[in-house]
This record gives C-alpha cells, sequence and structure tokens, in this order.
C-alpha cells in the first residue's frame, strides 16, 4: 500500500532531531575550562529517544464492510456506481470487479477510503489489482480501454 500521510508526521520530528544534534555537536560545554563531551552525548542521547517516541506516530483506520465504485463505460460515455461487499465479487456488464479490503482513514484526519481491488474480464488475466485512494485516483489508474474504476468512499 502506498500510503504517503506517514510522511506528514515524520518529517517535523526528522528536522528536529537533525537540527538539535546539529546545535548540540557546534556547542562547547565547559566546566573551568575543560571540555565536557559526556553531557553532549548525554542530550543527544536523550534527543534521540524522544525523537523515536514522537515518530512513531500511527495512522489509524477502519475497516468497512463495502466498497462504493464508480465504473465509467468508455465506448457508451455512461457512469455506474455499485456497492461491491468485501470479500466479494460484483459483475458488470464485461468485468467482474473484487474487493478485498475497504478501510477508511481516522475520521479526526483529511476523510479518505483505500480499497484493495482486483478487476478482471471474462476468462482472462486480471486487468487490475492494487489500492485504490479515494483522494489521489490517478496514483493507481485502471489500465483498460474500455472501462474507468474510481474508489467513491467504504460504508
Amino acid at each position: 500500500m502506498q500510503n504517503k500521510g506517514y510522511v506528514l508526521y515524520i518529517i517535523p520530528p526528522v528536522a528536529g532531531f537533525f537540527s538539535l544534534v546539529f546545535i548540540f555537536n557546534n556547542l562547547t560545554y565547559s566546566c573551568r575550562g575543560v571540555k565536557i563531551d559526556s553531557m553532549k552525548k548525554l542530550v543527544s542521547i536523550l534527543i534521540l529517544s524522544c525523537f523515536t517516541l514522537f515518530a512513531n506516530v500511527a495512522i489509524a483506520y477502519t475497516e468497512r464492510n463495502t466498497a462504493t465504485l464508480r465504473v465509467m463505460n468508455k465506448a457508451a460515455g455512461k457512469v455506474t456506481q455499485i456497492n461491491v461487499p468485501v470479500g466479494g465479487r460484483n459483475d458488470f456488464e464485461k468485468i467482474s470487479i473484487t474487493v478485498r479490503s475497504c478501510k477508511q482513514s481516522d475520521p479526526f484526519d483529511a476523510e479518505n477510503f483505500y480499497a484493495f481491488v482486483e478487476i478482471a474480464r471474462a476468462e482472462s488475466a486480471p486487468i487490475f489489482s492494487n489500492w485504490m485512494n479515494r483522494n489521489n485516483p490517478g496514483a493507481n489508474p485502471v489500465q483498460d480501454p474500455d472501462y474507468d474504476v474510481w474508489l467513491v468512499k467504504c460504508e
């Protein structure tokens, strides 16, 4: 699963950590003219331990039972919205759509939905088997000359 949400949680602590390490490595602590390296090491260890505590922010997902997908027949110019239960299959015109998982992001974050979808033509190899992201439908597009499929939401 391509999840770019972790970048937003990790970049500020990483940048803060490296800037603090740079500051502490360039400071000279002295006590009566003697350089104290152990103080620098202790402060660096404390910063590193705080960094590991706050950098392990997990993104919470809620499993949902049904994926709502929008399917466009390019030849007919017709758009249809279908519901597919997780673990179930829906045969739509010439393709069959199977949803393996459907997740909703944490309600306190920007609302987003992810679904693992498999799309195949009758009696042929799958034309799509990957995660779909509602807020970024172009990340994993369905490569089919007749149909486009988008994730609308998970219920």
